[in-house]
């Protein structure tokens, strides 16, 4: 939804009187996603940097662009920044689509991998030492239960579980707006 996630880039048809540059999405990057709904139709394009969803509000917009942006809109920096990245790869400068804020780096791809497996195992009834084992891999889940109430692997689970749960719990939102 673009309304949630500034790296959403929202483009409807330039008034008359304005001549914008055409839009391809190809030479932006790899075409990775092309649908059409009822809200109009949607392009992501993939670089080095991570993938740039496009709101196409209607099909003037990729021959006469113009980038919408709700003013007081979440992440208004971060919207700006991503359209200013856009038009200037638009224009043949090198530059990647989205800001830092946004991409995933390797470590935190790894905590979303972990916190989505958590889940999965807490919703199917499992708890901290069946996470503990599979997700965090640890010797410790074979552990006594004296032993275990202490282990550092068990309060890691524990934490896994409980960030876990508020992501899915719309917490995903934050994390959508590059917070």
């Amino acid at each position: 939804m673009p309304e949630l996630s500034p790296g959403t880039l929202i483009l409807d048809a330039a008034p008359p009187g304005f001549d914008p540059l055409s839009l391809d999405p190809a030479q932006l990057g790899s075409v990775i996603g092309d649908r059409i709904d009822d809200d109009g139709r949607e392009v992501v394009v993939a670089d080095g940097t991570g993938e740039l969803h496009i709101r196409l509000c209607n099909d003037r917009a990729v021959s006469r662009p113009a980038i919408i942006l709700p003013i007081g809109a979440t992440a208004i920096d971060l919207r700006l920044d991503v359209a200013s990245r856009f038009v200037r790869r638009l224009r043949g400068q090198t530059i990647g689509l989205l800001p830092q804020a946004l991409r995933l780096t390797v470590l935190r791809k790894r905590r979303l991998i972990q916190l989505l497996q958590a889940y999965d195992i807490h919703e199917t009834g499992g708890g901290p030492r069946d996470i503990a084992a599979t997700v965090l891999r640890s010797q410790q889940a074979g552990l006594p239960s004296v032993e275990w109430k202490d282990s550092h692997s068990r309060r890691t689970a524990n934490r896994l579980i409980h960030d876990a749960i508020s992501l899915v719990q719309r917490g995903y939102l934050k994390f959508l707006r590059g917070d």
